[in-house]
């Protein structure tokens, strides 16, 4: 697409924004008590938030204009902020991690696809270069202390040379066998042929006879595959079935991906001339304005100081550096106005001189008691009812988008771009900028010219001479140094490893097995479908499993947006710490690799596997921490991974694990949290297999969002069968029964539908697939052997999850609305039983 395409979209797309921003603060401000009407509004913003977001981030990825991308870029932090808020805000309503809007999509004429929040391209983008020089230093160092992934090598077994020789005349002998079978299978068909014949004698010799039968043979096979072929045409028509090449690349999308590539280059290039315009023409301005404005300065406070003299018969007193000097008083304002402040100043002044005496003279008399009880319980009672009201808490992105909303409108909206076709920098909005920073730099000259003046004047005209005032800069230098010993008593942590570079830190936790290389793995490769019967089964009071799809959405708020946008970690509702429990297979790795894959963060391994024997003792622990996260601030974004994290907080150490120690960072986690700040970006995922195993209060405390990852659904085993066959070389013909296999498999988990496919997909039946087409029978053959996640295992985790804080929150709701309805059917009925008896 064309630079005018991308600006349409962009004008569109803040449009949409600027309708929605007006529509949010109508909204917000109208008191609401119903909690389904609120949750309907909350969903409704957020669902045209996230719509927001997909248009403007493809905007960003593909608009080339330099400044217009940095205006693109503020506004599109704010969205995303925005979603994250909303997306508390629903949590904290509903007291559930998962939401459901079939209703809402329903009414916005939307598809499940579009809800999905997409993950920014410039979180890689703009970091690729550190991202690949720290891979390349990675595998450096693996490679050099030989701990490097080991390929996957086939072992191969000696043997001696008389067996090998029995095996190869074994195969041999199976061959010639088969060849002399084949052979004499045409011996005893022709001599059937022959015997038919001798049977039929000249019935066969009929040549309209035979041509009769060749003709009903062709007919009956021509007129099969002509409706073989309709039937195909109407499934493809209807949509149940792909058309013909729908998973080859067509030639528009490779000239698309062309086309993006070179816009890429486009972009780096006009930003690297930006860079540069904004340092050559700041020289020009400095060359060419630079001694005007610096003589419209000193005239405008000469006459500052002039003006004061004839009004007040005292020169002013010239404001300090700390205070801003003189551009707190002539900040956008002329010297007339800057007149008429002063005199309104002192007129002001004595007004209040003539209200202070009137008040002393008039003794106003006092309230009684019982007026100022009645008042503070109507108070109360208004305290009451506005606590009952919901009220969404203090946004810090919505004024974000509210300043980029109104500067897009100041000098974007409506501006003649005809001149720029290369979308190159616009040379005046720099002049502009630059001109205020140049002002303020020439300003901080003049003060220090003006006040040697102005002292001058006194001098000359008053005879005063200004003695500083040494008490008080005594006692402000007083201030500081105690301020500074207090600072440094308080200071409780120290840097064990001051002495030490950050790469001699990231060296050693590499050989030690604390920091390992990320498996690149995409979010898009955790396949999954939507959950279409959630608000269904909720409106009938049954909590639904999540679908892989909402745990993917989970994650990419929880963990890859705020890692990846450090404006958005900042201000967005922190989340610390992401537990991922679920049972074996169900993708809890993967989505660990797939957060640092997709934000280009580190991975640092605390398994209590991995740190066993490492690091012995309470200084080697405490060692071991510090390095850790003083790496992991200083190549920010982390991600901390407590593989099996309820053995750190196990009930009871089994014997066999007591000599490991699982329970070493168990007292230090919840600390660590604490010392972790908003801008640190620094994720703690833990993943657990068996989250029964471990004391609860203590694990919640170290996790603040917990994520149940469940076994696929029916709708996402069959995605998944697709996928996963194709991407493994497959093909899907009509004897493959897809929808068979899903049903069959069902309590079977990503991870083992996965190893089967592999396993069924080998080289040699991936060639076989064009004279023996895959049938459903051979994978379910490979299942046989594996073992399910049986509906009593899945109620185990469902139950476990209803005793974590945010589980039992939520089932006291469920219970409070179920008794609510119960009380308004009896009261139906009592209804119902008096107007019978009138």
């Amino acid at each position: 697409m064309s630079n005018l395409m991308y600006n349409k979209m962009w004008h569109q797309t803040q449009e949409a924004l600027n309708s929605l921003l007006d529509k949010e603060s109508q909204k917000i401000t109208e008191p609401q008590r119903n909690k389904v009407i609120v949750f309907q509004m909350l969903a409704t913003f957020y669902i045209k938030y996230v719509q927001i977001f997909r248009s403007m981030e493809n905007v960003y990825d593909q608009i080339v204009h330099p400044q217009k991308r940095m205006l693109i870029r503020k506004i599109l932090d704010g969205v995303m902020g925005r979603i994250l808020e909303l997306k508390n805000e629903m949590v904290e309503l509903e007291l559930t991690e998962f939401h459901y809007f079939d209703d809402i999509l329903q009414d916005l004429k939307l598809a499940p696809q579009q809800l999905e929040v997409p993950i920014p391209k410039y979180f890689l983008k703009e970091r690729l270069e550190v991202i690949r020089g720290r891979e390349k230093i990675l595998a450096q160092i693996l490679n050099e202390s030989e701990l490097s992934l080991p390929d996957v090598k086939y072992t191969v077994k000696s043997m001696a040379l008389e067996e090998a020789v029995k095996l190869i005349q074994i195969a041999e002998r199976a061959r010639q066998g088969r060849l002399r079978a084949l052979f004499m299978k045409q011996i005893f068909l022709q001599e059937c042929r022959a015997k038919e014949i001798k049977l039929l004698g000249q019935r066969l010799a009929d040549t309209g006879l035979a041509a009769l039968q060749i003709q009903k043979v062709w007919r009956g096979f021509h007129q099969s595959r002509k409706t073989v072929k309709e039937r195909e045409e109407e499934m493809i028509f209807l949509g149940m079935k792909p058309p013909p090449l729908f998973n080859e690349v067509s030639a528009a999308i490779i000239q698309s991906e062309h086309v993006t590539r070179l816009r890429n280059e486009v972009q780096l290039k006009h930003e690297q001339s930006y860079r540069e315009a904004l340092v050559t023409i700041k020289e020009e301005l400095k060359l060419m304005e630079g001694p005007d404005i610096k003589e419209q300065l000193q005239d405008q406070i000469r006459r500052w100081f002039i003006e004061c003299r004839s009004l007040t018969g005292t020169f002013p007193e010239y404001p300090n550096e700390e205070e801003g000097g003189s551009a707190i008083i002539f900040s956008n304002k002329t010297p007339e106005q800057v007149i008429e402040d002063i005199l309104a100043s002192q007129e002001e002044e004595e007004k209040l001189k003539k209200k202070k005496k009137k008040e002393e003279k008039e003794n106003k008399p006092k309230k009684s008691k019982k007026e100022k009880e009645r008042k503070v319980s109507v108070k109360e009672k208004v305290v009451k009812e506005e606590d009952e009201e919901w009220k969404m808490s203090p946004s810090f992105f919505l004024q974000l988008m509210e300043e980029g909303n109104s500067l897009y409108k100041d000098t974007w909206m409506n501006k003649d771009e005809s001149w720029n076709f290369p979308q190159d920098y616009d040379p005046e909005m720099i002049k502009e900028e630059k001109r205020k920073e140049l002002e303020l730099e020439i300003r901080v000259q003049v003060d220090e010219l003006m006040r040697q003046e102005l002292k001058n004047l006194k001098l000359a005209v008053n005879k005063e001479i200004e003695h500083p005032v040494r008490g008080k800069k005594g006692k402000k230098q007083g201030k500081g140094k105690k301020g500074r010993k207090k600072g440094r008593r308080g200071k409780k942590d120290k840097d064990l490893t001051a002495d030490r570079t950050i790469e001699s830190l990231y060296k050693e936790l590499v050989e030690e097995g604390l920091l390992i290389q990320a498996l690149k793995v995409n979010l898009s490769d955790y396949i999954g479908e939507y959950s279409y019967l959630g608000t269904t089964l909720r409106q009938v009071a049954i909590e639904p499993m999540p679908s892989l799809l909402d745990v993917r959405q989970l994650i990419t708020l929880y963990g890859i947006l705020p890692l990846g946008s450090p404006e958005v970690h900042e201000k967005a509702p922190l989340v610390k710490s992401l537990l991922l429990a679920g049972p074996p297979g169900v993708g809890k790795k993967m989505l660990v690799h797939a957060i640092c894959t997709e934000t280009g963060a580190n991975l640092f391994n605390l398994s209590s596997s991995n740190i066993a024997g490492k690091y012995p003792g309470k200084s080697g622990l405490q060692m071991m921490l510090h390095l850790v996260f003083k790496v992991a601030r200083q190549l920010q974004p982390s991600v901390v991974w407590i593989q099996d994290t309820e053995k750190t907080f196990y009930k009871k150490v089994p014997q066999a694990e007591r000599l490991n120690e699982p329970k070493r960072l168990k007292k230090h986690l919840p600390k660590l949290l604490k010392l972790l700040k908003p801008d640190d970006r620094i994720l703690i995922v833990g993943t657990t297999q068996r989250p029964f195993d471990a004391e609860l209060q203590s694990f919640c405390r170290v996790y603040q969002k917990i994520i149940l990852v469940p076994r696929p659904d029916y709708a996402s085993r069959y995605v998944l069968w697709k996928q996963i066959i194709l991407r493994n070389g497959g093909v899907l013909t009509n004897s493959l029964n897809i929808s068979c296999l899903s049903k069959v498999t069902d309590g079977f988990t990503q991870g083992q539908i996965v190893k089967v496919v592999k396993e069924v997909l080998t080289d040699r039946r991936v060639r076989q697939q064009s004279h023996k087409p895959l049938t459903a029978v051979e994978f379910i053959t490979m299942m046989t052997t594996m073992n399910p996640v049986y509906k009593e295992e899945e109620e185990s985790f469902k139950n476990w999850y209803a005793k974590t804080p945010l589980g039992r929150k939520r089932m006291m709701l469920l219970s409070v609305n179920g008794i609510k309805e119960k009380e308004k059917e009896k009261g139906k009925k009592k209804g119902k039983k008096g107007k019978k008896k009138k």
